[in-house]
């Protein structure tokens, strides 16, 4: 049988509606499917050799190479023309080669597309303040960003400024202008792209990804200084997103980030993903809790065990618990139980 290329692959990939496609010696390319994973019954297991000429043609340029013989790993993203974007990780396994790539939509997706409640493109609307997208790895959390970045781009006249590791979605000028800034080729790290945007006259800031203390620090006083910060973070839930951010700093500083994450926060949108019961792909739950002065409070007096709370009572602010986004969607026939979280039956 002659040896697949990597554009037949991920051709492959789109054609099935794969979230993801996996590469490793001695299996066929994997899909990933609603969540499951599933082979290729059509193309042999592959070889080392195999894997190794498949990175070749995914890599868009020699300092891939390079990263990857230097650091046994790269990430990047990359396109081929009429299929696709795609991010992309290429590691080392056993002295082979290996991938993971997520397949990304060649359209940027509609925030209305996303089945999200309403209220997420209210705190869209907000000026300024921390706007959190949360989830586990896989959960969506690109593309709501993405999402909110496009009706941005089509509702306001603002500068927004992306920073992402590696870029994912491609936005073109609309409304808006929109500079997009890649971790590790336009700048070495979050926090030097975060400290050099300040400067840079954004209305709205993307972080890729909040991960360590110094760009949660720097994101808190864009946040503050009138800027809208959207970012994500791998969280379960919104208490555990507050926790979390808390918990970085030294605890001297933790009564005072406390303070200025309550003045600061707009909002967190925690995610994930479930089968549709028709087969046909998969719909975001969500919790949203929306910073009402009641919730405010809660975090300044460092009382986040009530969070969850607030969220129960807090409908007529929007705000909506996980059970609770999981039980309409199987109300109204779009997920069934067996398709549910096992953290949410």
């Amino acid at each position: 049988m002659a040896a697949v290329s990597a554009r037949e692959i991920i051709s492959r990939g789109v054609e099935l509606g794969a979230s993801d496609v996996h590469l490793t010696v001695y299996r066929p390319p994997v899909y990933r499917v609603n969540g499951r994973l599933t082979y290729d019954s059509q193309t042999e297991p592959l070889k080392p050799e195999e894997t190794k000429k498949l990175a070749a043609e995914i890599m868009p340029n020699s300092q891939s190479a390079d990263k990857l013989r230097e650091l046994g790993q790269v990430d990047f993203s990359n396109s081929l023309p009429g299929i696709g974007r795609f991010r992309v990780n290429i590691y080392l396994q056993r002295g082979s080669y290996a991938a993971a790539i997520r397949l990304i939509p060649v359209d940027v997706p509609r925030l209305d597309q996303l089945g999200l409640p309403p209220v997420v493109a209210e705190l869209t609307m907000r000026e300024n303040g921390l706007l959190l997208v949360t989830g586990a790895t896989g959960s969506g959390k690109s593309t709501t960003l993405a999402a909110v970045i496009n009706l941005l781009n089509h509702t306001r006249n603002c500068n927004i400024l992306t920073l992402e590791e590696p870029i994912e979605y491609l936005h073109r000028h609309g409304t808006c202008i929109i500079n997009q800034r890649e971790i590790g080729t336009d700048s070495p790290s979050f926090a030097l792209a975060l400290r050099a945007a300040l400067r840079q006259d954004p209305d709205v800031i993307l972080i890729g990804e909040m991960r360590d203390l110094e760009t949660i620090a720097i994101a808190m006083t864009a946040a503050e200084t009138g800027h809208l910060v959207l970012a994500s973070l791998h969280s379960a839930n919104a208490a555990q997103t507050i926790e979390r951010i808390i918990d970085v700093f030294p605890p001297h500083q933790q009564a005072q980030i406390s303070i200025q994450l309550a003045t600061t926060l707009q909002g967190i949108i925690s995610q994930q993903l479930i089968p549709r019961s028709n087969g046909n792909g998969r719909v975001a739950a969500c919790e949203v809790l929306v910073a009402t002065p009641a919730i405010r409070n809660l975090i300044r007096e460092n009382k986040i065990h009530q969070i969850y709370s607030s969220i129960q009572t807090g409908g007529n602010s929007g705000m909506i618990t996980m059970e609770k986004s999981i039980k309409t969607l199987c109300q109204q026939g779009i997920i069934s139980i067996d398709g549910s979280s096992p953290d949410f039956p």
